[in-house]
């Protein structure tokens, strides 16, 4: 009875030692792999495999691990950290603005060169009248002129941005 007992007490406190061995290796992108099963590394990448033995470790399948998605965060930023969100929204209200502005001088620029037509083609008419074009006439001009002003304001503006940009080293396509 006692030598049972002994059995007992040592099978029950004698705990099995699991083990895992893991095989890890770099592919050619630079992305690290893991597995616990050797079939699974690719024959190109067995003679570079290192081991590593893990103990009380659950088995787990192929696990795969990309270290290089750093390297890519890093690229998705300019050299002062700042992303593709920040580009755009830098660069989103100018050109809406100078979006705008061509819009509307070609709306000014149109109704400037119709009533310029129709006084070159009108042939008499009162004093008065004829004045009172040519204010309407100054007042296209100057719409235009603004509008003009707006447009050469929204492409300074996006070139500064540009170089800026330039200077940050930020990715040119976010800026588009």
């Amino acid at each position: 009875m006692r030598r049972f007992i002994i059995i007992l007490i040592l099978l029950i406190f004698t705990l099995p030692g699991y083990a895992i061995t893991i095989y890890k290796w770099v592919d050619k992108d630079g992305v690290m792999h893991f597995t616990d099963d050797y079939s699974k590394v690719p024959p190109q990448y067995r003679d570079q495999v290192k081991m590593e033995e893990r103990k009380d470790i659950e088995e787990k399948s192929s696990i795969k691990i990309k270290e290089p998605q750093k390297e890519i965060e890093e690229r998705s930023r300019d050299r002062y950290g700042q992303g593709e969100n920040y580009w755009k929204e830098r660069v989103r209200p100018w050109k809406e603005r100078l979006r705008e502005a061509q819009k509307n001088y070609e709306i000014a620029n149109k109704k400037y060169l119709e009533k310029s037509e129709e006084l070159s083609r009108r042939k008499f008419g009162s004093r008065t009248q004829y004045k009172m074009d040519i204010i309407e006439l100054d007042k296209l001009n100057e719409e235009r002129k603004r509008y003009q002003a707006q447009i050469t304001e929204a492409n300074e503006a996006l070139k500064k941005i540009s170089k800026e940009a330039e200077e940050a080293k930020a990715n040119p396509d976010w800026l588009n």
